[in-house]
């Protein structure tokens, strides 16, 4: 079962890819079908432009085709001029709404006062009527208005000072038909006159329901805004809690290897000392100075797995502040004493090797000594490559074997608790590094790279 914090973030799902890991657990994001137009585009970008490029066609086509009735049409290319302006304006509506609905207001109330003054210079009437301002509706006011309620760029600024561009649109229209001056109906024949008034309210009807859309949509846009900020606060939340679980259970684990295993071992030290001085002859004396060197080794590496398990706040392992930069210890001796139990190993380094924060060295050490025990245990018979790179910035190391040329002992691959690789690649990524363990062409592989310094906690 899959660990739940490795999971997709669900951020990653709203840009349409999720982060999967591959066989050696290295997150590869897979990239979502996109449209051609899209791949060209900047993303989030495509739908954008296209809905521009529609609404300012549709703003041009009202424009040079008058209010959509039949009586007030535009007087000549200085009036379509005029319109072309809110009409190309609607392109910044989702930047600048209100500069899109005052310029519309604006254009609105410039002809309406130019009518006022004199008739018939900008607008005309179908069916040789005279033309009366109070009924021209600009064709771009439903537009304009939808966008400053749809689009509001502060949160804070009231309902109502965003409307007031949405009301000086209804001026010159008029809402209803006993605002209209009697002069302007008398205009009309009395059959007529009930058109005018219909067109009035219908242009009325019109503004205020696209703002009241325009409305709706922001709501609901806020309503989902709310929904994913919660979403992803949620998710931060879990990841947060996962990791303090996971530092209290390190912290819990280098307890218990410090006050337990720790004493045990330096009791084996120190009567493995004790038997070396007592010792009747040379061999047992041989014997239990080995036996002392093994635990003294142990409990160096154990120190070195609980500093890495008690880590700072920060994430970084807690190196023991005593412990300076110094050269990677010699893998070759380790390379030796596999190929001196029958193990034949091919060893290679490149490069000078850097200076380097001691759990690092016992790390490297480490991912070659689990290597080449793996290869013993799995692959009797097989050759084993040992190959070391330097660089300034750390040491990649790469283990590889064949395929074995003999079936491997049952009972000497049964040994061990079968955790070594995942602990490895702990160990390298507590010290941040990278890992990769997995088959290889007819074999089997082990890479690590290092870093060649580890932050001092604290520091």
């Amino acid at each position: 079962m899959p660990d739940p914090d490795e999971r997709p973030a669900f951020s990653d799902f709203r840009r349409g890819g999720a982060a999967r890991p591959d066989a050696y657990g290295v997150g590869v994001r897979l990239p979502s079908p996109r449209s051609a137009l899209a791949r060209l585009l900047p993303p989030g970008r495509s739908r954008d432009l296209v809905a521009d490029a529609v609404v300012v066609l549709s703003g041009v086509a009202l424009s040079l085709g008058g209010d959509g009735g039949t009586i007030v049409r535009p007087q000549g290319g200085a009036t379509v001029a005029l319109l072309m302006i809110p009409a190309l304006a609607l392109v910044v509506r989702r930047r600048a709404p209100l500069t899109v609905a005052w310029t519309t207001a604006a254009v609105a109330v410039l002809v309406w006062l130019v009518e006022q003054a004199a008739p018939g210079t900008l607008l005309r009437v179908d069916a040789d009527h005279s033309v009366s301002p109070p009924v021209w509706w600009p064709p771009t006011a439903p537009l304009a208005a939808y966008a400053v309620m749809a689009f509001p760029r502060d949160g804070a600024r009231p309902v109502w000072i965003r409307a007031l561009p949405v009301v000086v649109l209804l001026l010159p229209v008029g809402a209803l038909s006993d605002v209209l001056p009697v002069t302007a109906l008398r205009r009309f024949s009395a059959e007529e006159t009930d058109s005018v008034e219909a067109l009035v309210f219908r242009s009325a009807a019109v503004v205020v329901g696209a703002a009241l859309v325009g409305m709706y949509v922001a709501a609901r846009r806020r309503v989902l805004q709310a929904l994913t900020d919660r979403a992803e606060r949620a998710e931060r939340e879990r990841h947060l809690l996962a990791e303090r679980a996971r530092a209290e259970e390190r912290a819990r684990l280098a307890a218990e290897m410090h006050d337990v295993v720790a004493h045990r071992v330096t009791l084996m030290v120190l009567q493995a000392g004790a038997l070396r001085v007592r010792a009747p002859d040379e061999p047992t004396r041989a014997a239990a100075e080995e036996l002392r060197g093994t635990g003294c080794q142990a409990l160096e590496e154990l120190r070195d797995v609980v500093g890495l398990l008690r880590r700072d706040t920060s994430g970084a392992p807690a190196e023991r502040a005593g412990d300076a930069p110094g050269p990677l210890p010699d893998l070759s001796t380790l390379v030796a004493e596999s190929a001196a139990v029958g193990v034949p190993v091919e060893f290679a380094e490149h490069g000078d090797p850097p200076h380097a924060s001691p759990a690092v060295g016992r790390t490297a050490y480490r991912v070659v000594q689990e290597a080449l025990t793996n290869a013993r245990k799995h692959a009797p018979g097989a050759t084993v490559h040992v190959d070391v790179r330097y660089g300034t910035g750390g040491v990649t190391l790469t283990v590889r074997n064949a395929a074995p040329s003999r079936e491997p002992d049952a009972d000497l691959a049964a040994s061990g608790s079968g955790m070594g690789l995942a602990g490895l690649r702990e160990r390298v990524e507590l010290i941040g590094g990278t890992f990769a363990a997995g088959p290889h062409l007819d074999g089997f592989r082990v890479e690590a790279s290092l870093p060649a310094y580890v932050p001092v906690a604290g520091s």
